[in-house]
Formats: structure tokens, C-alpha cells, sequence
């Protein structure tokens, strides 16, 4: 059974262990680097507070006792927008809904804070999680987001709305 945690910000070191291994596993799928994490950028008052972004939701999936995915959800300077970020689903936990969980469970607190609409963005060639968007609803805006930090690739957002559907 998937478990749903919300974290705050004495949970750091929950969020960081898992930040740094989805940035180590899988780092071509976010804009954020290992690097920019470690050394100086491995600080405490920095985990800290990326749990508390004002307005944020950010959870853990727990399988079997295990903390294997995690996902937040952020306020946007739109009315109404809210993003998904952050989100990751460990080896371990792939291919056992645990993404879905996820997508699910900050879809749930979207619509609860009153969001008309769920933004994300995604890697370009990520095809696992371009599957697992388009499953639970999104879909392309044909906006593009970030340059990634390779300076090749671009994330490509993708957007639900929330109105009018359960």
C-alpha cells in the first residue's frame, strides 16, 4: 500500500536523501543539477526552506516503509495556477502506481486551495513521465519552459484543468 507523508521543514533530511538520489538517478530529467545541491549548496537552512515555500505541499510516497517518491505542489503568480515540481519515483518504486499516487495526491490539494488549472513542466525525451502526465490528464500547451541545465534541452509544459472535472 502507497502512503502519502506531508513534510515540513524538520523533515529536510527525508526531502534531501531523496532529492539528491532522483538528481543522481535521474538528473536528465530535471533543471536542477547534483551539483548545484552539493558542497556549499548542501546546507541545511537551504532544505529547509525549499519545505517552505509559502503556500506549498510537499509529499513523500512510502512503499513498504519506504520513502521511494516525492512531488510538490506551489502556488504561481497566476490566479488560480498551481504547479507540480519536484516530482520523482525511485527505481524501486517505478511501475507500481507510485507516480500516480503522486500526480493524484497534489492534483487533491490543488483542487482543495481552489486551483482552476495544474501546471507542470517536463524534459524533452523524458518518455516515462510524458506517459504518466498524459495518463492522468495533461496535456502539451506547446509552451516551452526551461532551457535545461545542459544547455540543450528544453522542458516542455504541460497543463490540466481542473474545472468542471473530479
Amino acid at each position: 500500500m502507497i502512503v502519502t507523508r506531508l513534510l515540513g521543514e524538520d523533515d529536510w533530511k527525508m526531502w534531501r536523501e531523496l532529492r539528491l538520489a532522483a538528481l543522481t538517478e535521474a538528473g536528465y530529467a530535471f533543471g536542477a543539477r547534483l551539483a548545484d545541491w552539493q558542497g556549499d549548496g548542501d546546507r541545511e537552512d537551504r532544505w529547509r526552506g525549499r519545505l517552505t515555500i509559502p503556500g506549498s505541499y510537499n509529499i513523500v510516497a512510502v512503499l513498504d516503509g519506504q520513502a521511494v517518491g516525492m512531488a510538490s505542489g506551489v502556488p504561481t503568480d497566476h490566479d488560480g495556477v498551481v504547479e507540480l515540481i519536484s516530482m520523482y519515483v525511485a527505481p524501486v518504486g517505478r511501475g507500481r502506481g507510485v507516480g500516480d499516487h503522486l500526480v493524484g495526491a497534489v492534483e487533491q490539494w490543488a483542487r482543495s486551495v481552489g486551483a482552476r488549472t495544474l501546471r507542470l513542466a517536463v524534459a524533452e525525451g523524458n518518455t516515462n513521465a510524458w506517459a504518466l502526465y498524459r495518463r492522468n490528464g495533461f496535456r502539451d500547451t506547446g509552451e516551452l519552459g526551461d532551457l535545461m541545465s545542459g544547455g540543450v534541452r528544453r522542458e516542455h509544459v504541460m497543463a490540466k484543468s481542473l474545472v468542471g472535472q473530479r
